[in-house]
């Protein structure tokens, strides 16, 4: 199914928050996080032609539409999704550590006013993957790819807020290219689509 022309994704705007630390792993060079976040901001933004008013969008906004399919795409998890393999009843620091354990690390964004996750991927996913995609669908799970916009938090954006329920970066982009694996998302949704089964059976009893 082809996608429609300039969709947009998770365009929900924020305010300032807090940065969350990372913990470096023993024998690992670390570059200071805001050399980090400066590099993953310069890739990210790399998609588009005008970067200064992304920028901009970014400090006044909290949030800028990049599109996707070129240098990476991403797929849509729907929250009750999410939660039912999580085991939590909306976003929370709990749910965003299982997400990070779950993808090893790969960058995951909370849209908690849409109440769906987007998994950052390989931008061919959507093509390589488009039997399991098309499966996926009734499950309001898609992958999407070029002709589509999505909302992108600045990098430094790392916790929920519950007073805008504002987009974050439930797993932040560690490092510049980084992305979650295609199989590690697969096994996510097909473990919160059993889940899904399962409570669905129980209520019916």
């Amino acid at each position: 199914m082809r996608q429609t022309a300039r969709t947009v994704e998770g365009a929900m705007m924020t305010s300032e928050r807090t940065r969350r630390p990372v913990e470096p792993e023993p024998g690992v060079l670390v570059h200071p996080m805001a050399d980090r976040q400066l590099a993953v901001e310069h890739w990210l933004l790399s998609t588009l032609k005008n970067r200064d008013h992304a920028r901009w969008e970014w400090q006044t906004q909290g949030l800028t539409l990049l599109p996707l399919g070129g240098l990476f795409s991403a797929v849509r998890l729907p929250q009750r999704l999410v939660l039912a393999v999580a085991s939590g009843t909306g976003p929370s620091a709990e749910v965003d550590a299982f997400l990070s354990e779950a993808f090893a690390g790969g960058p995951v964004i909370c849209d908690p006013h849409g109440r769906r996750y987007y998994a950052l991927v390989p931008a061919t996913m959507p093509v390589t993957w488009h039997q399991a995609v098309d499966d996926w669908r009734v499950a309001d799970v898609d992958a999407l790819g070029r002709d589509t916009y999505l909302g992108v938090p600045r990098p430094d954006l790392t916790t929920f807020d519950q007073h805008t329920f504002a987009s974050y970066w439930s797993v932040p982009m560690a490092s510049m290219a980084t992305l979650c694996a295609p199989l590690s998302v697969a096994r996510l949704i097909a473990a919160g689509q059993h889940q899904l089964a399962a409570q669905d059976e129980v209520e019916l009893e």
